[in-house]
């Protein structure tokens, strides 16, 4: 049976959970299923900065993710895959206008809210700003996190309203330009985490390190990018679903501009934690058995441009996402 083509709208609009499949010990969303029964089992009680306290373990085992499965030929390209957590409902399209916000180095979150994507609204309240010493800030002006680092690292931070175009070092584009220039360099390197600039974020960066790796895979004439992610935090329930997507989608985009096939995340984790609220929810997930990750197409024709500056949420189209209906669980701020 072919499996029919979605939009992101389409797939986050879809709440028919599917039925239960056959239990498949070898699905890779089992990596993760089985280290939330590890922290719920193991984990140690700690307090932390939103109140909340939760269960927690350090540098557990690294989860891999595939970000392609072979095509229908030996001849064929693999075909993209996308890790989108089965055993509840990702909110696809907040992620991807997220990762989209972050390309573009803006630090504002208002422009996510408008779209109708909320998950920073939070940190940007005038109460959140006050609270960390930033009441000088207008309401959203997130200061320089995630996106200014990764394309204006090391510029003075003045205000999200500020151009800061040339300015900087642009990390972005040097990875783009190793991967299509020196693919074998060990320096692939891409840091959200900018020691000097933490004290003007209002959240300092829980995902903060990324490294990337291309190999060629025996008999193969492209290479394959692979991405190393070192996460410092990591809210289990909430984040993690939402980050392994998101850096699965940055390797996606990545591979496209620098015409390389897509290869695997690795998620590296620190502070391991399941919030105490997260955790009624959480074992109602685990009852669930995951169903097959989606394929991801990108419609566009610039493949091993260069490109990534400018993309759109509807040049991306996943295929085949069957989750679990949603859960609720609560953000802690």
């Amino acid at each position: 049976m072919t499996v029919p083509a979605a939009t992101l709208e389409d797939a986050n609009k879809v709440s028919t959970a599917p039925p239960s499949p056959p239990h498949d010990p070898s699905h890779e969303e089992h990596q993760y299923l089985n280290l939330i029964r590890t922290i719920l089992a193991e984990g140690e009680h700690r307090p932390d900065r939103t109140g909340t306290g939760t269960r927690s373990i350090f540098a557990p085992p690294q989860l891999r993710f595939s970000l392609s499965k072979p095509g229908p030929t030996p001849s064929s390209d693999p075909i993209p895959v996308l890790p989108l957590l089965t055993t509840k409902r990702v909110f696809l399209r907040a992620v991807l206008g997220e990762l989209l916000w972050f390309i573009s180095g803006c630090t504002s979150s208002i422009p996510l809210s408008d779209a109708g994507i909320k998950i920073w609204d939070g940190n940007g309240s005038r109460e959140f700003l006050e609270r960390v010493g930033l009441g000088h800030r207008e309401v959203g002006d997130l200061g320089p996190v995630y996106g200014f680092q990764w394309r204006h690292f090391g510029a003075q931070y003045v205000d999200a309203k500020t151009d800061y175009t040339g300015q900087g070092f642009d990390q972005l584009a040097d990875v783009v330009r190793k991967l299509k220039e020196t693919p074998f360099d060990r320096r692939i390197i891409m840091s959200a985490w900018n020691p000097a600039a933490l004290k003007e974020m209002a959240l300092p960066p829980c995902h903060m390190f990324a490294q990337f790796y291309v190999s060629y895979p025996a008999g193969s004439q492209k290479g394959s990018l692979s991405c190393l992610l070192y996460q410092r935090s990591c809210d289990m329930g909430l984040g993690v679903p939402f980050n392994i997507a998101s850096y699965a989608l940055l390797t996606h985009i990545i591979a496209h501009a620098t015409d390389l096939n897509p290869g695997t995340l690795i998620h590296t984790m620190g502070d391991a934690h399941v919030y105490l609220d997260h955790i009624e929810a959480l074992n109602e997930q685990l009852t669930r058995e995951p169903t097959e990750f989606p394929e991801l197409r990108i419609k566009r024709d610039d493949r091993g441009s260069g490109v990534v500056d400018g993309w759109k949420d509807e040049e991306f189209e996943v295929i085949g996402y069957k989750p679990h209906k949603s859960i609720k669980m609560k953000m802690s701020v």
